[in-house]
Formats: C-alpha cells, structure tokens, sequence
C-alpha cells in the first residue's frame, strides 16, 4: 500500500453533527513530521469504532487506513502498483481453495488497528462478513514500490491479529519478504525469496508462485 508514512502524532479537534448540535470530541490525525516536544501531553489515540463514526460522518477522507491510534492518508497509486496487485489478484483466486475468499483493498481489524491491505486470504465466504470485518487473514499481501517503512511498520498490527502469513512483495528489488509465525507482536520466522525461486504459502499450500512472475 502506498501512503504518507508520518510516524509522529499529534493531537487535534474534529467536529461531529450529531442531533441537537455539534459536538466536540479529541483524535488522533498522524499529520506531523517530528516527535513531540518533551514533556507535551499525551495524545489520545483513536479507536476503531470512532474511526468508523469518523467515516461514516465524512469527518475523515475515504482514502486512509487506522493504524496503532492514528490515521494515514493514502498515497495514489502508480501504474506498477496497479499491474501487481491485479497480477496477485489472478493468481490467488486461481489457487486459494475452497472455504477461503481474496479480497483486494478491504479492511482487517487488528486491535487498534485497521489496515486495508493490496490483498487478502479469508478463511469463509464473502457473505460471512456482512455485519463486521475481518478480524485475521491466512495471507496478507502488500505491494510495495516506494513504501517500504510504512508497509514493514504494519507486520505489528498483522502480528497481532494472527495473521499465519504476510508476503510483502518488493517491486524494485525483484524480490518478496516473507514473514510466518506469529508470536505476540511480531513474527518469528523472515525470509527473502528471489527471482528465480519458487515461494510456496505455509499457511495455504495450494498457493505456489514464481517470485518472477509477482515482481516483473
């Protein structure tokens, strides 16, 4: 996913409608290029359900994603990033079994978190999620072109949530990195796959690929 990757946070007002008025309520917007000052008050971070109120109410852009308290505005994506993730596309609805469904670009919910990764491997059908998100994945894939820092600050957040398996797919290094067995926030297993190389998934084995095809 490509996005404005600002680490720093701080703290500011947005405003609600709600009956009756409008009401005042503090967030977190991830909008400041440097820490704060020592000393400064804490920020508060969002949560998940005021993040969807947020949505829901326009308050928020509709190009952003939550991650760890704070909202990232998405970057457009460039032409490269596009051929990939339709290549993924294909190739994962051919192979994922049956029980399982991809999705391109939708929400998993991790904790503080809600990251929309380029794809994801859900254990269920489509229909299974009518009233909420997921909560996990068997196989996260991230696309990254220009955005190595920010998709590699997410494996916290797919960590978390159990994610079995998360592919971040390196265009300009031709190569993918490959991260498996969570363990608490953070993954214990890391491995680089080149081209030239066969990745087979851990968690969905029926999910085999040619490095070569995903980063050309």
């Amino acid at each position: 996913m490509i996005s404005r990757f600002r680490p720093a946070r701080a703290a500011a007002d947005f405003s609600l409608a709600v009956s009756g008025g409008m009401r005042k309520f503090p967030t977190m917007i991830a909008t400041v290029d440097r820490p704060l000052p020592a000393g400064a008050p804490r920020p508060w971070p969002l949560s998940v359900s005021a993040y969807h109120v947020l949505g829901e109410t326009g308050q928020i852009p509709e190009k952003t994603e939550l991650l760890y308290g704070c909202v990232y505005e998405k970057m457009p994506k460039s032409p490269l990033h596009r051929l990939l993730v339709m290549r993924l596309l294909r190739l994962l609805q051919a192979l994922v079994p049956a029980g399982f469904h991809v999705q391109p670009e939708q929400p998993i919910t991790c904790g503080d978190s809600e990251p929309e990764p380029d794809l994801s491997v859900i254990r269920g059908r489509e229909e299974d999620y009518a009233d909420r998100h997921p909560q996990t994945a068997e196989l996260v894939v991230e696309v990254v072109v220009s955005s190595h820092d920010y998709d590699r600050a997410k494996l916290r957040a797919y960590a978390t949530a159990g994610v079995k398996e998360c592919w971040l797919v390196l265009a300009p290094e031709r190569q993918i990195e490959v991260y498996r067995q969570p363990q608490g926030d953070r993954y214990a297993e890391k491995s680089v796959h080149r081209a030239g190389q066969r990745l087979t998934s851990s968690a969905l084995p029926t999910v085999v690929v040619e490095v070569a095809d995903l980063t050309a």
